[in-house]
């Protein structure tokens, strides 16, 4: 039988850190974020013991980027662990709302956050997460409350559900995309509501959705 030697208890304070604060934030810390977490005396001494967590074959590193830290799970391959993206807002199922805002300079903790697959990000890169507001994709299976992930593009295919920016309106609505000539037809999917129409350079798209996440009860 073969015995692993224990870790030093600072080694596994780090290691522990770094899972929990990606697991918070969908990303890894950086050294002085761990430095300060820790309560370690320098960037030097968070150097060291990274080193060894990656020769002991606990996690890989990119020194020269500053969350450069990726988890390893026991077969060595990457620990992605649980994936957060952050609800930046509300997005209408039924009339047009005002919109909200997916960029900025606004940090994290300000923001909601839901757990998305690992495979998610993986197959589509950076996520917003939206919550519903109306009915208007009830035969989509979107009811009021739940929330859609939204990869984010300006570009869509017919038959795409996407976020819709009404720019003279300045509002923005859940619909499924239609372009018929010059015109959008942005379409509910609930046989009593109808569909909106409008000029196609009145029409921005900020994102399709590639998931749904149903609200519970």
């Amino acid at each position: 039988m073969v015995f692993k030697k224990k870790m030093p208890a600072r080694r596994q304070q780090i290691l522990d850190f770094i899972r929990e604060f990606r697991n918070d934030n969908g990303i890894p810390p950086t050294v002085r974020d761990i430095q300060h977490a820790c309560e370690i005396s320098s960037t030097s001494v968070v150097d060291y013991n990274l080193h060894k967590l990656r020769e002991a074959g606990f996690l890989n590193r990119k020194p020269d980027v500053a969350r450069g830290i990726e988890l390893l799970d026991a077969m060595g391959q990457p620990d992605f662990g649980p994936h957060k993206v952050q609800i930046v807002g509300a997005i209408a199922a039924g009339q047009p709302i005002p919109a909200f805002s997916s960029e900025g300079s606004a940090s994290s903790a300000e923001f909601d956050t839901i757990e998305v697959a690992p495979e998610l990000q993986r197959r589509f890169g950076e996520l917003y997460a939206l919550s519903v507001k109306g009915t208007s994709m009830i035969d989509a299976l979107i009811d009021d409350g739940d929330v859609v992930i939204i990869k984010p593009g300006q570009e869509a295919n017919n038959g795409d559900m996407v976020v819709a920016w009404l720019v003279s309106q300045e509002e923005a609505t859940l619909k499924k995309f239609y372009l018929e000539g010059d015109r959008v037809r942005l379409q509910p999917a609930n046989s009593q509501m109808e569909p909106i129409y409008c000029s196609a350079d009145n029409v921005e798209i900020h994102g399709k959705v590639v998931e749904v996440i149903r609200k519970l009860g």
